[in-house]
């Protein structure tokens, strides 16, 4: 959330932002909402001071001035408690409105309206040219009984699985080898909820806009899609000391989306699924903005060394203004290579949002003068699974069927190949 202080003061700013990330934002509304809440608020203000003057005055009075005050005052009181309503009401409309208001993205970030139009700045790698018919993911799991879709489907629905036997193992290889090589700089481990309450996901962004995409329980509450939004909720309306920053968790939970408005995507395998699991990179450090591009450049290369480190050929790709989240100032994304489609496809994501989000969440700390401050929040994704799988055993087949696994991951499979 942007102060509305610098929203009146920058609104060509603002404009110029939602224009970017291609988001309909009646600013002027916004405003004259402000406008109506602060005189109502002055109203409210002047209305409380007459009436506790008022009060007060009874006291030195008797008979019928006291009488004929006591009936004014309870008139007032009325038009008092009506002013108060209208001014919630307002207040309500213009925290909705102030909701709408998309973070202001950095210069850098290209033109765009879709992740069409994201721009590649690094490739990794050597593309598999397998010489020998590949197969996909499906296939070489099913064939290595490594995955059952159709008893996935018939248990979880539509998009469930099974991982079973080295499919399971290979996942938790990954994540037993991800804890030791992101642990090495110099994270916090965590195991966060995955079930949140709503003021979490609104304080991350997640909502209102992405309600659809997001699973609600009979209790006001939702499973997140990501670890991100327990991990920023943990320090929510807290003051921070200055000596604490920068905190950095590497947090692991199960995540969750309905993957809304993608039923005819990737409707087979692992790609797009309900339910996976993350280890999640979240930063929170001082309100400087040198210190945000620092700590967003070193979280996304963490991610690329880990896949570089398993030898899956990759690019990393700045993401163009439409496909920003309506509170990130920069985003990245690193995409892997998929032998059997030729393309690339994407595996994390790392952002910054400034004080957007610990605006919303009331996260401060002290600086040097003693003067609060709103942090500045960072996440990236260290690894999802299953999905890292679907590059994983299709850049890593062999001719016979069988798949080599990464020789990082290998001791903690205790073989060299799937057979």
């Amino acid at each position: 959330m942007l102060d509305i202080k610098f929203i009146r003061e920058n609104s060509d700013l603002v404009r110029e932002a939602a224009r970017k990330k291609h988001i309909a934002l009646d600013l002027e509304r916004l405003l004259a909402l402000d406008d109506k809440r602060r005189a109502l608020i002055a109203s409210v203000d002047e209305m409380r001071r007459i009436h506790k003057a008022q009060s007060e005055q009874t006291a030195t009075l008797h008979g019928s001035e006291r009488e004929v005050l006591i009936r004014e005052l309870h008139g007032a009181k009325d038009a008092l408690s009506h002013k108060e309503f209208e001014l919630r009401t307002v207040e309500s409309e213009f925290e909705e409105a102030m909701l709408a208001v998309p973070n202001i993205p950095d210069p850098s970030v290209p033109e765009g309206a879709s992740d069409a139009e994201n721009q590649e700045i690094k490739t990794w790698g050597q593309k598999s040219e397998l010489p020998f018919n590949p197969k996909g993911h499906i296939e070489l799991m099913e064939k290595l009984n490594m995955i059952d879709l159709n008893r996935g489907s018939k248990v979880a629905g539509f998009r469930g699985y099974f991982l079973i036997n080295d499919g399971a193992l290979l996942s938790f290889s990954i994540w037993h080898y991800a804890l030791a090589f992101f642990l090495k700089k110099q994270f916090i481990p965590m195991i966060a909820p995955s079930l949140v309450r709503p003021e979490n996901l609104f304080g991350t962004g997640y909502l209102p806009q992405g309600e659809e995409d997001l699973y609600k329980t009979q209790d006001n509450e939702y499973l997140a899609g990501t670890a991100e939004v327990a991990t920023m909720g943990y320090y929510r309306d807290e003051i921070l000391e200055q000596s604490q920053l920068p905190i950095k968790f590497l947090s692991f939970s199960p995540c969750f989306r309905r993957e809304a408005g993608s039923h005819g995507k990737d409707v087979k395998g692992l790609i797009r699924v309900h339910e996976f699991f993350k280890l999640e990179q979240v930063v929170f450090c001082e309100a400087r903005h040198e210190d945000s591009v620092k700590f967003h450049e070193w979280l996304n290369r963490n991610t690329e060394e880990f896949i570089e480190s398993l030898a899956i050929p990759y690019r990393t790709v700045a993401n163009c203004g439409g496909d920003l989240g309506l509170g990130q100032v920069k985003k990245y994304d690193i995409e892997l290579w998929v032998p059997i489609e030729n393309s690339y496809r994407e595996i994390s994501s790392a952002s910054y949002f400034h004080d957007f989000q610990t605006r919303r969440l009331n996260i401060k700390y002290r600086d040097e003068a003693g003067k609060l401050r709103f942090v500045h929040s960072l996440n990236s994704t260290a690894i999802p699974t299953p999905r890292i799988l679907v590059s994983l055993v299709e850049n890593f087949q062999q001719p016979d069927g069988s798949i080599r696994i990464p020789k990082a991951l290998q001791p903690y499979m205790g073989k060299e190949k799937i057979i």
